[in-house]
């Protein structure tokens, strides 16, 4: 550590500010103390300093007012709260006020050590422009809001909840968040909750020793080790099973996990990013997940705005993409024409950047020369349904797929195909070709998880696998 660096030490437990001298002058800090908010108020005012450390309790006032003092007058000043053990709800306070970290008492001093490198990590280390970064492109007013609101809480260690449709780029701001912290040098870990088996989440989540189950032959880490000094990025959260939602709980709120068949728990050092697509907040109200849980994830919450919130973004996103694509097929990237921009500025894009994504891949294997048309794009053409007879049940009007890009030569197209024709194979074939261009469309969005897949076509994931071998679809 630098000797020019230096901390403010705000306690008024003599043995706890000794302590902390003690350790911080060991890593080369110089150190001011002071016993209450009186004293903190009037060296910060003739002092600048790299970093506090703050008591929560203190004999005139909360270590909180000090947290949002330092937050507002010294936005460059990481401050860090000591906290009772077990006071959670003291420590998450503190975060949304803008705490940087927290310790609890006792104070573990390896703990103290990695907070204070974090720390002072944050103002030595000159941040690059991350890859992620590059790609949360837009000038609308919900991308610049969401890049702001991104460099302040990669400062922080808080735990942060990405919220968005499905496709918006959860998982590119969760990389992002971490690429701008100070645990950018350690490891980003992501996981997809929905994607792992119940009855092997714990030995995934906090690992294994040899001989603890059948088929553990050697001992194993856990997720919460592999990102031990990074991140860990909780995808899809909210298919967590209530059971693992317990064990979770612990785990972020000790700091520590038990990997299968130990009897001693690991100390980790992990920020936790989570995201999904559902209402956390109303599957809190259905019981369908913890709320101590989600306040403890949630402290700070972040949404990712749907393509339609980016009004104007359509043109400069889809060039990205295009060069993004065509660099990596070693080829000249292509131009939109006019009327493939006006044709994706009246999709609704349900996928989000993802379909976008997919849409233009497609365009750029079909389209013949250096100019992308709305023809190449082969988007749903949108049809109105006519006006319901009297007494009849209401159906709202639905996008035909278009028929897919593998279709064999001579296939139904759904869109222009009439199932009233006279031969008897007219009405079959159209609903087949309907069924298969919604079916692989809704793969694509779930990115091939059949189990998601057969929940958003509303049927049995014994009817899909029927229909996928039915159709011919891989």
């Amino acid at each position: 550590m630098n000797e020019a660096r230096s901390a403010l030490i705000v306690d008024d437990e003599h043995d706890i500010r000794e302590l902390l001298v003690l350790t911080l002058g060991r890593m080369g800090l110089r150190t001011d103390t002071a016993p209450n908010l009186h004293a903190a108020r009037q060296m910060l005012g003739t002092v600048s300093y790299d970093l506090c450390l703050t008591d929560m309790r203190l004999p005139d006032g909360s270590g909180l007012e000090l947290v949002s003092e330092i937050s507002t007058r010294f936005p460059t000043t990481p401050v860090a709260v000591i906290t009772a053990y077990g006071n959670v709800e003291a420590a998450v306070e503190a975060l949304k006020a803008g705490a940087f970290d927290f310790v609890s008492k006792p104070v573990d001093i390896n703990v103290l050590r990695g907070l204070v490198r974090q720390a002072l990590e944050l103002n030595t280390r000159r941040i690059a422009e991350p890859e992620e970064a590059g790609r949360l492109l837009g000038a609308s007013p919900a991308m610049v809001t969401l890049r702001q609101t991104i460099a302040k809480v990669a400062r922080s260690q808080a735990p942060v909840h990405i919220s968005g449709e499905s496709g918006t780029g959860k998982e590119l701001v969760a990389r992002t968040i971490h690429a701008q912290g100070s645990r950018a040098g350690g490891p980003f870990v992501p996981v997809n909750c929905g994607a792992i088996p119940s009855e092997l989440m714990e030995s995934e989540f906090f690992g294994h020793k040899k001989g603890s189950f059948t088929g553990a032959t050697s001992d194993k880490a856990g997720l919460f080790q592999a990102a031990d000094g990074g991140t860990l990025f909780l995808d899809e959260v909210a298919e967590l099973p209530l059971p693992m939602q317990v064990k979770l709980l612990r785990a972020i709120q000790e700091k520590s996990v038990r990997p299968v068949g130990s009897q001693s728990e690991v100390q980790v050092d992990v920020r936790i990013l989570s995201a999904t697509h559902k209402d956390l907040a109303q599957l809190v109200a259905e019981g369908k997940f913890r709320h101590d849980l989600y306040y403890r994830i949630n402290v700070i919450g972040l949404h990712v705005p749907s393509l339609r919130e980016r009004a104007g973004d359509l043109p400069l996103l889809s060039e990205a993409i295009l060069e993004r694509l065509s660099r990596a097929m070693k080829r000249q990237a292509p131009t939109l024409a006019p009327d493939a921009i006006a044709a994706l500025e009246r999709h609704p894009f349900p996928g989000n950047v993802r379909e976008l994504e997919n849409i233009l891949e497609r365009a750029l294997a079909l389209a013949d020369g250096n100019t992308i048309h709305a023809s190449d794009l082969q988007l749903p053409a949108a049809t109105v349904a006519p006006p319901a007879a009297p007494g009849a049940a209401s159906v709202s009007a639905a996008p035909i797929p278009a028929p897919p890009v593998n279709a064999p030569p001579g296939a139904t197209d759904p869109r222009n195909a009439s199932p009233f024709e006279t031969s008897s194979s007219a009405l079959p074939s159209y609903i087949e070709e309907i069924e298969r261009a919604a079916i692989q469309q809704a793969l694509q969005e779930n990115r091939y998880n059949k189990t998601k897949t057969a929940a958003a076509l509303g049927i049995t994931f014994r009817a899909l696998r029927y229909k996928l071998k039915k159709l011919g679809i891989d």
